[in-house]
């Protein structure tokens, strides 16, 4: 199969220093700061659990740091889509994976959101 090569992500090869990020500190930060940055409605939980929706509405990113179910599967993060003339789809993220791969995964799916 070949691809061409606009439609292949990057290499990066960052330097062994650089690759703190690869285990999870277990912290949102990189995923509410691009949500923030993209303007999407975001509402914290008394409990700490934060819950975020696009500006066009079907698309859901919860954080669920202190939601029993979620542990329970052992998820932190569940990011749910819901297109207008399809069935709905759910990606979840582990409490071992970094914010900073949860956050690369968002910041693809908005980059290739229709305008």
């Amino acid at each position: 199969m070949n691809a061409s090569a606009t439609l292949l992500p990057a290499v990066v090869r960052p330097s062994v220093e650089d690759r703190h990020w690869l285990s999870s500190d277990h912290c949102a930060t990189p995923v509410l700061e691009l949500l923030h940055a993209l303007d999407w409605t975001v509402v914290d939980t008394p409990e700490a659990n934060v819950h975020a929706t696009s500006p066009d509405g079907p698309v859901y990113i919860g954080w669920l740091p202190e939601d029993p179910a979620a542990w329970t599967r052992d998820i932190v993060w569940r990011v749910q889509v819901q297109p207008a003339e399809d069935e709905a789809w759910v990606q979840e993220f582990g409490t071992h994976t970094p914010a900073e791969a949860v956050a690369g995964f968002v910041a693809a799916l908005v980059a290739h959101s229709p305008r």
